[in-house]
């Protein structure tokens, strides 16, 4: 476990920029969700204190969402899909700079601080965050074209039963987990079917997490600040 902290606290990313000018962020190549897909609805957890860390998380200076052109451009193609099924998408995270991840490692570190483990991890012990991979050093975030999204239902308005809250520290939040009512794995594989059939791709412990198979920066870790792009 010491081994993991330390190699948590001591990461050093370095983050390099795809027109090789070191006075450039990389943001250049990012554009607010938002432009590119008006539909969507956004709830930027890390910009509010509802999150597991219980504190606005650094590097999130406004509540919008960022992610590289290119992910952008299929995140489109799949809202005008699912809206024609009656569906919005509804995003809670995107790009991620380093420095966000940075504060998740020291908050995990900090073993004292469990303000929001009733909420969002009340079956793992804190000390085990590192072990388990619920917080890690790099995040496919920072590269760019990661989001975390569910779906809400346009007659209601109401978000579709997922099985899990978002960032649910557990067994419940993993793709293959099947203890759910046949609605909840409906609606799971309503956005997964979305979102798989245009270039997107999930990972084994979050039914919420893409990333665009064909990323343009895929060895690339970005870290300036999430606000509006000049």
């Amino acid at each position: 476990m010491k081994k993991l902290i330390l190699f948590a606290s001591l990461a050093l990313i370095f983050v390099s920029c795809s027109n090789n000018n070191p006075e450039s962020d990389g943001s250049e190549n990012f554009v607010a969700i938002t432009d590119v897909v008006p539909d969507v609805i956004l709830e930027i957890r890390y910009y509010s204190t509802y999150n597991f860390v219980g504190a606005r998380v650094d590097g999130y200076e406004q509540p919008i969402a960022l992610i590289t052109k290119q992910s952008a451009d299929s995140l489109k193609v799949v809202s005008d899909e699912l809206k024609e099924k009656g569906y919005r998408m509804k995003i809670w995270d995107s790009y991620r700079p380093q420095r966000a991840v940075n504060h998740f490692i020291r908050w995990a570190e900090d073993l004292q601080d469990t303000t929001m483990k009733h909420i969002f991890y009340p079956m793992v012990d804190k000390s085990l965050l590192f072990e388990q991979q619920y917080i890690m050093a790099r995040s496919g975030h920072s590269r760019g074209s990661t989001v975390d999204l569910t779906l809400v239902d346009e007659q209601t308005g109401k978000e579709l039963d997922m099985g899990s809250p978002f960032d649910w520290f557990g067994d419940e939040s993993h793709p293959d987990f099947m203890d759910l009512t046949e609605e909840q794995i409906a609606n799971r594989h309503i956005l997964w079917d979305a979102m798989f059939a245009h270039g997107f791709k999930g990972i084994d412990s979050e039914w919420w997490h893409f990333t665009l198979k064909d990323e343009p920066f895929p060895d690339t870790y970005f870290d300036f600040p999430v606000r509006e792009l000049k």
